[in-house]
């Protein structure tokens, strides 16, 4: 619309972006009667309790990983978070996480996992969509957070990739799903700090394992997917063979044809 985009996802996610994304969401609302005070609302609630967060960082990028990490942060330590300048990790430079993060890593409990790049892109070979690699990651996750953990947290707060029930649905037949007060929220960072803090570390590590990563194949691996990843599968695939990116991108991302065309020239 000339005032307003609507994208509609497969999850059954609609984001409303313009002038009159507002007008144009309520012409959709489909909820009648009073709406409920935002103070009153169970979101609003989760920002002061207890909780684990929960965030992934790598997915949309060629080169490197996929990092999931779960941090809780009790109650008692949100006012410390935010005076020490925990948000979310989009928001920071890659030296203001490289400052913050090992802090946060002695003072939080939290627990991560790596997906290397070998693994998924024999997962992804196999057929399983990104969304659900995610879904096994985050619960891998939380599952280990949680046995780490001396008390129950009060909520479970994934930063929202898919819908709540699609979520769950992805992990059936999974032995160990952790279900109980757990929510997805998009933009959760905004909603409870422990979100926050967990895309902080998951950021750091990240930038470690592509460190790592760049060390081993000799070339420094830009983040990100656009023009200057290219440039650099393509001079790999020049110095090392295509062979080489199995260990280090994602084989399904566009990039890899690019860099073969580059390569050829």
């Amino acid at each position: 619309l000339s005032g307003c985009t609507i994208t509609a996802y497969r999850s059954g996610k609609v984001l409303f972006q313009g002038k009159d994304a507002e007008k144009e969401a309520k012409r959709w609302d489909s909820r009648s009667g009073p709406q409920t005070p935002k103070e009153e609302t169970p979101i609003s609630r989760l920002a002061t309790v207890s909780a684990i967060g929960s965030d992934e960082v790598g997915t949309g990028d060629y080169f490197g990983p996929v990092v999931v990490v779960a941090a809780y942060v009790a109650k008692g330590q949100i006012d410390t978070m935010k005076r020490i300048g925990v948000k979310d990790s989009k928001q920071l430079t890659d030296e203001m996480i490289t400052r913050l993060a090992p802090a946060l890593m002695d003072h939080l409990h939290y627990a991560s996992v790596v997906l290397s790049n070998r693994e998924y892109n024999r997962w992804q070979q196999s057929g399983m969509p990104q969304t659900k690699i995610k879904a096994l990651l985050h619960n891998e996750a939380i599952g280990k957070l949680m046995n780490a953990l001396p008390q129950k947290p009060d909520a479970i707060i994934i930063d929202q990739f898919i819908e709540r029930n699609l979520y769950f649905r992805y992990l059936d037949g999974e032995q160990h799903v952790i279900r109980e007060h757990v929510y997805c929220i998009p933009k959760a960072e905004t909603v409870h700090i422990a979100v926050a803090a967990a895309s902080i570390i998951a950021r750091y590590l990240f930038l470690q394992e592509l460190d790592y990563l760049s060390e081993t194949v000799g070339i420094e691996l830009p983040k990100g997917a656009g023009e200057q990843v290219d440039k650099a599968a393509a001079r790999l695939i020049q110095t090392h063979g295509e062979a080489i990116l199995h260990s280090c991108a994602k084989l399904h991302f566009a990039n890899t044809e690019k860099a073969r065309r580059i390569a050829n020239r």
